[in-house]
């Protein structure tokens, strides 16, 4: 089986609800938009409007960090906001495919609001984390259906519940960014405290599809290794090579297979007609 093959076919599982997308930036990226499609590009933007230590430079939570204790919290939303708030010139093909096979349950990583977009008014719903600056409750994550009203939590009912773990960066959403708002969550995320639920629920069984995402830093491993725990075996990474060391690791700890693929190789399967 090639490795087309072997994409086609986890595509086909994700169809079905039986294995899960996670998505990262690559796949946003793959709407066109100006919007920073990698930590390290967001660290720049960032980087350009405000000068960092050298020891922080280049390192997106470190960078934020520097910004939130010396600028304060809302010098560094309203840089992330203008990240963000750029036209959208086409199409996502993958979250509109989503968007149209409709899963139990679809992880993204990345910051932007393109997918909760590309499925609209749907029976769907969405848990994102929320950083606790300025919070006074003992909360992760907050809970919204799909007009973006706010809700007690995830309902069980929804044909699809969208998570996005690190949050969301438009609007008057929240978002986890900088070293701080890490820090509980981290200390907590071993014994799953700050993964929603519904989303325990939703995984069981089946395993990931990773797509669109790199493992070269530990934040983003350690997310995905606990968001992926106790789910289903036989995940696949789709990443094009070459691969750090610390990503072959994470592949080979993870049990996956590594499929050498960009994100577009989704966009180019679903062009294709079938039969």
């Amino acid at each position: 089986m090639t490795v087309f093959d072997q994409l086609e076919a986890a595509m086909n599982e994700v169809a079905a609800g039986t294995r899960i997308a996670y998505l990262g930036p690559d796949v946003s990226a793959l709407s066109g938009s100006a919007a920073p499609a990698t930590p390290a590009a967001l660290c720049a933007q960032i980087e350009a409007q405000v000068r960092a230590p050298r020891r922080a430079s280049g390192n997106l939570w470190s960078v934020a960090q520097y910004v939130e204790s010396r600028k304060f919290r809302a010098t560094l939303n309203t840089i992330l906001r203008d990240a963000f708030d750029v036209p959208v010139p086409g199409a996502n093909p993958v979250h509109d495919w989503l968007a149209r096979v409709r899963p139990p349950l679809v992880v993204d990583s990345w910051y932007d609001d393109g997918l909760m977009r590309a499925f609209g008014q749907q029976d769907w719903g969405l848990v994102q984390g929320i950083s606790r600056n300025g919070e006074w409750i003992d909360i992760f994550t907050r809970a919204y259906d799909a007009a973006g009203q706010l809700v007690a939590e995830a309902d069980p009912a929804w044909k699809t519940l969208i998570y996005k773990p690190h949050g969301v960066i438009a609007g008057d959403r929240s978002f986890l960014v900088s070293d701080s708002d890490y820090v509980e969550v981290l200390t907590e995320i071993d014994i799953q405290r700050p993964i929603p639920a519904e989303v325990q629920h939703r995984r069981t069984g089946r395993p990931f599809l990773f797509v669109g995402c790199r493992f070269d830093d530990q934040m983003l491993r350690i997310f995905a290794r606990q968001i992926a725990k106790r789910s289903g075996e036989g995940h696949i990474v789709v990443m094009p090579g070459p691969l750090t060391r610390m990503e072959r690791r994470f592949i080979e700890d993870m049990g996956a297979t590594w499929l050498d693929l960009p994100a577009e190789a989704l966009a180019e399967a679903l062009s294709v007609p079938e039969g």
